[in-house]
């Protein structure tokens, strides 16, 4: 009878401290995989510019590369705290009937530029606390970093904390997914600055 309550109780302590549900093997790659690239392809766009090119605007209401690439850091910082706030708030599972897309949805949804979008004014780029490409760039890796340790490491039930958004319900799995996405958006506008006539040759 001891045996059966110490088992009981082993098992009840075990529920407590084991996740119900953790990030799958696969979950954990995707996410770690689209960081990888939306980072390499924003790295590679801008490498190797030279001080005209980053600041070329194609017009005076478009922005620059190097606009561009503040707006991606800032925005990122942003959408983790907005995230990481959620998942430390009690799950509520109950709301992932309101979720209506996939998780590739909602990474295609926030890297289609067919439909552009005004962003508020503490996320414009004239705004950040950024002053050069390189403190942009510095603070954008670190993110990075720390955002890839955090998937790798965490046993949060990021299914299970829902968030309303202004584009509808996700959970905290695919806001990672929609900010890694978030960088491949703007990675676009950079190919369009660079396409301009006007880009600067050098």
């Amino acid at each position: 009878m001891k045996k059966m309550i110490f088992m009981a109780m082993a098992l009840a302590t075990l529920a407590f401290i084991v996740p119900t549900n953790p990030l799958t093997d696969k979950e954990r790659k995707d996410a770690i995989d689209l960081l990888h690239s939306t980072q390499k392809e924003l790295m590679d766009e801008i490498k190797g510019l030279s001080e005209a090119q980053l600041k070329y605007k194609p017009s005076p209401d478009r922005w620059s590369v190097e606009e561009c690439v503040k707006h991606i850091v800032v925005t990122e910082g942003m959408l983790w705290q907005m995230t990481e706030a959620a998942i430390k708030q009690p799950a509520n599972p109950e709301k992932r009937s309101e979720i209506k897309v996939t998780d590739e949805q909602a990474v295609k949804m926030v890297e289609d530029r067919s439909e552009k979008r005004k962003t508020s004014d503490q996320l414009k780029p004239e705004n950040t606390k950024y002053a050069t490409l390189a403190e942009a760039l510095d603070a954008f890796k670190t993110g990075r970093t720390k955002l890839e340790d955090y998937i790798k490491t965490t046993n949060d039930d990021l299914r299970g904390h829902v968030m309303t958004m202004p584009f509808g319900s996700v959970d905290s799995y695919q806001m990672l997914l929609f900010l890694a996405a978030h960088t491949n958006r703007h990675t676009q506008q950079i190919r369009e600055v660079k396409a301009d006539a006007g880009f600067p040759k050098q």
